[in-house]
């Protein structure tokens, strides 16, 4: 194959959601105290997008689908012994790292999503504003904290994946960046899968 052919890995849908997840998640990551009405919509797209995926993960084209990379644990951290020792294979769609980290990604920016959509709810807001009147106050601050963890920790999860990505592209000698942006990868190098 000739090295600058390209191939379609990652769909519209999947670019899409991948891109507006970003946006989504740093605005309400900056806007947490200051700008409330522009930090609980970005919140909203989020969960928007997230459930919209995970259907993706199940009927969306091959590498959307989550049977494409989601790998037992041992493969994940053989994969991982391998890029340690620069030898990693090249994969056409998510690695098992990478797969790991997508499904860590979704569960914890749901979870940020789920905790916020609860305090707004304890604070009489949002589709939740029920909760107000039948929870005691004192849930609203645990509620807080447990939000504030959990977007913290989504956003280590976040620079972990940007890392694993700039890796992975200095490894395979691709960008992996522009991949996600214009859908196609490079189709020499016969991959894994």
């Amino acid at each position: 194959m000739n090295s600058n052919e390209q191939v379609r890995v990652w769909d519209p849908f999947v670019r899409l959601f991948h891109w507006l997840l970003v946006a989504g998640f740093f605005i309400a990551y900056f806007t947490e105290d200051d700008l409330q009405t522009i930090h609980n919509w970005a919140g909203y797209l989020v969960l928007a997008l997230v459930v919209l995926r995970i259907p993706w993960g199940f009927i969306g084209p091959r590498h959307a689908r989550f049977s494409d990379f989601v790998r037992p644990p041992r493969v994940v951290i053989q994969y991982l012994k391998n890029v340690a020792r620069l030898q990693a294979p090249r994969y056409l769609g998510h690695n098992p790292a990478g797969g790991a980290m997508i499904i860590a990604l979704l569960i914890f920016v749901l979870l940020t999503c789920l905790s916020g959509v609860t305090v707004l709810g304890l604070e009489g807001e949002g589709p939740l504003a029920a909760l107000k009147a039948s929870w005691d106050h004192r849930w609203e601050d645990i509620f807080e904290e447990v939000h504030e963890v959990l977007a913290n920790f989504t956003l280590l999860l976040v620079f972990l994946h940007i890392g694993g990505v700039l890796l992975e592209s200095w490894l395979h000698r691709e960008n992996l960046v522009r991949a996600m942006v214009t859908g196609d990868k490079r189709a020499d190098d016969t991959p894994v899968e």
